[in-house]
Order: C-alpha cells, then structure tokens, then sequence
C-alpha cells in the first residue's frame, strides 16, 4: 500500500452529502469537506485529468471536434504554446459527484463499443482514484475516424509532389 492510499480516509462518513449532478457545478468545482478540513477540486483539474486518461486509452487519435482540433494545432504552433490536456473534454463537478464528455477521433479498424468502454473504464478510475469523486458518467462522442494514410496525403497534397 503506497503511502498515498494509507493517508486516504476509509471511511468517508463525516464527509458532506453526496449532491446531485447540477448542484454544486455553479461552485467551480468539486468540494469534499470533513471535520479536518475541505478540498475544492476545480472543474479543470477534472477535466485535465479526463483527457490524460483520455489519451492513454489505445486506439483514440485524438481529443475534439475538428474546430477545438485546428484550433489545437494551431496553439502548438506558436512558439511556447502547449498542448491542451483539456481538448475534448468537458465535466460537471458537484460537490461529491462528476460527470465528463469526451469527444475523440478513433483509429481506423478499432471497435468503437470496446474503445468506449476502455476510456470510461480509465477516465472513472483515474478520476475517481485522484480525486475521491464519484463518476457518474462518462459520455463518448465519436467525432471521426482517423486513417493512417489520411496524414501522408495531407503532408504532400495527394502523396505527389508538385515540385520537381
């Protein structure tokens, strides 16, 4: 057991009530309160979290739709822009309870049923584990398919160069 497990609470009876999805969201984040203190987690705390575990999941391209994408490419560009761990990803954080919706691009030939279930399965665990929030849901639009040779023809027009 790592040293971070055994300082987590086994029993949570004297934290707050479970809220409702909706209620608390208002806040800005998620609140979990004892007699020893109380821990606000912001909605992009949340919603980082869900999009790293987003990416780790094998068989998603890539996070959004294809404005918040373009505009992903684009921010990388610029010198000293990064990547936003958030593209795709939006949550309600209540004060015990989280919701999260996750927009992805999907490889080609991946099932999408199975590809849905692997990222609820680490995008609650992750949370959950991080934060001590209840998942509540995790709803999966896909957007696209991403094919393989898709990036070769966008690199070169059609895969011929125009310059000799």
């Amino acid at each position: 057991m790592s040293a971070m497990e055994q300082s987590l609470p086994e029993n949570r009876s004297d934290a707050k009530t479970v809220a409702p999805r909706g209620e608390g969201a208002s806040q800005g984040g998620g609140v979990l309160e004892s007699s020893h203190g109380r821990t606000t987690i912001a909605d992009t705390v949340v919603a980082k979290i869900a999009g790293i575990a987003t990416r780790e999941v094998n068989g998603v391209h890539g996070l959004g739709g294809s404005a918040s994408r373009a505009f992903g490419v684009i921010r990388e560009r610029i010198p000293g822009g990064s990547t936003n761990l958030s593209q795709g990803i939006s949550v309600e954080v209540g004060e015990r309870q989280a919701a999260v919706d996750v927009d992805i691009v999907a490889e080609y030939g991946v099932s999408i049923p199975e590809l849905a279930k692997g990222i609820r399965r680490n995008v609650i665990a992750a949370i959950e584990q991080m934060t001590g929030l209840e998942v509540i849901e995790v709803n999966v639009s896909v957007h696209d398919v991403h094919i393989p040779s898709e990036d070769d023809d966008a690199d070169t027009g059609n895969g011929v160069s125009r310059v000799q």
